[in-house]
């Protein structure tokens, strides 16, 4: 499956909150949470693949604070919840219509 640039380009803007909210089997905010930084943060549990995760969103940008890793945009966001490949991932968003 194709995919253009203006695609990648929405898809690397989306905020991670909603696409994590449209992925996870499971996906519920944190309302204790005080972001220390920017107060657009929010950290979210959720549940995916069957694996559970503790991410942060800021924008489109997202951080794992179990796994200590991150990353911007709906790919590396669908790529990390779910293990899966570039274009696997491009044809979850596609079938999310994300």
């Amino acid at each position: 499956m194709p995919v253009d640039n203006s695609k990648l380009a929405r898809w690397q803007s989306l905020d991670a909150a909603m696409v994590l909210k449209a992925l996870a089997d499971y996906a519920k905010e944190d309302q204790s949470y005080v972001p220390r930084l920017d107060t657009r943060s929010s950290r979210w549990h959720a549940s995916a693949a069957g694996n559970d995760f503790e991410i942060l969103c800021t924008g489109p940008k997202f951080w794992d604070d179990r796994a200590n890793c991150g990353g911007g945009g709906a790919l590396d966001l669908a790529m990390h919840l779910f293990g899966i490949s570039f274009k696997k991932a491009a044809r979850l968003l596609a079938e999310r219509n994300l």
